[in-house]
């Protein structure tokens, strides 16, 4: 009798645990047809930071930080920063092509031999940033807040439309 009754405790416990699983797999599916999307992930800190070799394309990086973080070799294509701040932060030799970085604060950020191709800065606060060597062919940089030394660096090769705004890199620069 007792052997029994652990038996049929057992697959009453199993039934209930795979009830449930059945039951998450049905809405997840009904959530993924009707369109809805699971919620963004948790704020990421990734303050003073040594990011090397990491691959955030394509991802929605909207509630992170990186400020003064030493982003090398990396792969941020595509992303969606908008808002984020990269204050301080060093960016050396990064895929940045396509990446949203619209009101992003890159005050006092070095960009070196990074690619910004039709990257959207619109708003940025990149006042004290240092480009060099940096493709920025389509890159939108309307209303950003640049010196003027930085701004001379950048008109030298800022060509192409961006494909999202239609905006053209020179006349965002204010190039002669």
């Amino acid at each position: 009798m007792n052997d029994r009754f652990c038996n049929s405790i057992w697959t009453r416990v199993f039934s209930i645990l795979l009830s449930g699983a059945i039951w998450i797999t049905g809405v997840s599916a009904i959530a993924a047809i009707a369109g809805i999307s699971a919620p963004p992930a948790l704020a990421n800190d990734y303050n003073k930071e040594a990011l090397v070799g990491v691959d955030f394309s394509t991802r929605d990086l909207k509630d992170s930080t990186f400020t003064k973080s030493a982003i090398r070799n990396s792969d941020f294509s595509n992303i969606d920063a908008r808002g984020v701040s990269f204050f301080g932060a060093s960016f050396n030799k990064v895929n940045l092509e396509g990446a949203n970085l619209s009101n992003a604060t890159l005050d006092m950020a070095r960009f070196r031999e990074s690619n910004l191709t039709n990257a959207i800065l619109e708003g940025a606060f990149a006042y004290n940033s240092r480009f060099e060597n940096v493709i920025i062919d389509g890159a939108d940089f309307t209303d950003v807040l640049l010196r003027d030394d930085a701004i001379k660096v950048l008109c030298e090769v800022a060509k192409g439309t961006n494909p999202v705004t239609g905006r053209n890199t020179r006349d965002t620069l204010y190039c002669d």
